[in-house]
């Protein structure tokens, strides 16, 4: 049931407004294009300016690397109470080729219920929800305590150097609970997958492609520890089992390169180096320095059984696995309101990789749900979209569970840090 002083949020959710923040932001290109010098600057500008005009609260922009800034925007009730994040990217990932598109990657357009964009879904949709939402608490402070934080990083596609500035220069420090609109199908995702990044480097001898056993293949070598590594995913996924909202851990070399980058490829030369880049993504189940130090005895193991074999692998990223139970107050709360508006139970879920909300959850303890619109299969595919009617919906469940969270009767419990 909505209280009347909650149907205030709830109905300052302006849908027409919300649809065309949304398509302003997804024809604003901010795919990271070194060779062009693109980055999120211009999307930054636009967001900025929007924030100074429809919340009238001057945003703090911080520079994390050269033309990729972050924007934190704090709307302050004046009250004391707990401090709700709603966090966000700026960056989308390439859209490929342009015509392999049904519609412009940037022209946002809207077709049959459906904006169609790159970012449109991941995540700019979920964007605009967090800059309304900025708007309506800005407009009735006198309705809830504690602090709104809204904070759009850089980066997110990448290696995530946004959200980790942002924690290690403090504003984290005073955030409650987050909330993601990630695209989720607007489901409530608890917990969220790990990630161990890895580049595996096997050395040969370069040698004709005539005379093979004048010189060392580190392309078979390679191929050895590729399948051993399948070998060990095979074994944890037996292990850990089927995580329910995580689904299974996984292995998986995404790029593999003989020669390494820099050496023209020669197909009557053996090369002298081959480079394999691994995906490893875990469950609850798994320990991260374990799974490391099992990868490092496979290698151990080759180099017992072939005297030429010289590899090793060299861990470029590590995101925790994390997670929330059901009872946790930004989860409880977000499946009352959910319920309350829709007249349905929330569909409980998993991310299937790291978000953001990884560092926010690993490094400071700040209990994340990730529920955004946007189909789970759609981002980073060509004719990315999101739904209007479920961007609608998961903005008004954002304004209820906002509202909660900061009631002034009953705000939730500030984070023990």
């Amino acid at each position: 049931m909505v209280k009347d002083r909650e149907k205030s949020f709830v109905s300052g959710v302006d849908k027409h407004e919300l649809v065309e923040l949304t398509r302003d932001l997804v024809r604003i290109d901010s795919v990271i294009r070194p060779d062009r010098g693109g980055t999120e600057k211009n999307l930054v500008r636009f967001i900025v300016d929007w924030i100074r005009r429809e919340v009238g609260v001057e945003p703090l922009v911080e520079e994390v690397a050269p033309g990729r800034e972050n924007i934190i925007l704090t709307v302050d009730s004046g009250k004391p109470g707990p401090c709700l994040m709603v966090e966000g990217h700026t960056d989308v990932v390439s859209e490929g080729d342009p015509a392999a598109w049904d519609y412009a990657p940037f022209g946002a357009q809207l077709v049959e219920g459906r904006i169609y964009g790159r970012g449109s879904c991941d995540m700019k949709a979920g964007d605009a929800i967090a800059l309304q939402l900025a708007k309506i608490f800005a407009t009735t402070k006198e309705s809830w305590v504690g602090k709104l934080r809204v904070g759009l990083v850089c980066d997110e596609e990448g290696m995530m150097i946004g959200i980790k500035d942002y924690i290690k220069k403090g504003h984290a420090d005073i955030v409650d609970a987050c909330l993601v609109p990630e695209p989720e199908e607007n489901n409530l995702c608890i917990s969220m997958k790990g990630a161990i990044r890895a580049i595996v480097k096997v050395q040969g001898k370069m040698a004709h492609g005539a005379m093979p056993l004048s010189g060392i293949n580190p392309n078979t070598r390679l191929a050895r520890i590729i399948l051993d590594f399948e070998e060990f995913e095979a074994a944890e996924k037996k292990r850990c089992g089927r995580d329910p909202y995580l689904g299974l851990p996984s292995v998986t070399f995404t790029v593999v390169q003989a020669p390494p980058p820099g050496s023209p490829p020669q197909l009557n030369v053996m090369p002298a180096e081959a480079l394999g880049y691994v995906d490893i993504r875990t469950t609850l189940a798994q320990n991260h320095d374990q799974v490391r130090q099992a990868l490092r005895d496979i290698l151990a193991g080759l180099a017992k059984t072939d005297p030429d074999f010289k590899a090793e692998i060299e861990f470029i990223e590590d995101r925790p696995v994390v997670g929330i139970e059901k009872d946790e107050p930004i989860a409880a709360i977000s499946a009352q309101a959910y319920r309350d508006l829709t007249g349905r139970d929330p569909v409980w879920n998993g991310v299937p990789g790291a978000t953001d909300g990884t560092f926010l959850s690993a490094w400071k303890g700040i209990p994340c749900l990730v529920n955004g619109p946007g189909n789970r299969l759609i981002p980073h595919q060509k004719n990315e979209y999101v739904e209007v009617e479920e961007l609608f919906e998961c903005a008004r469940i954002y304004a209820l569970t906002a509202s909660r969270y900061l009631d002034p009767e009953s705000p939730a419990p500030r984070r023990q840090s």
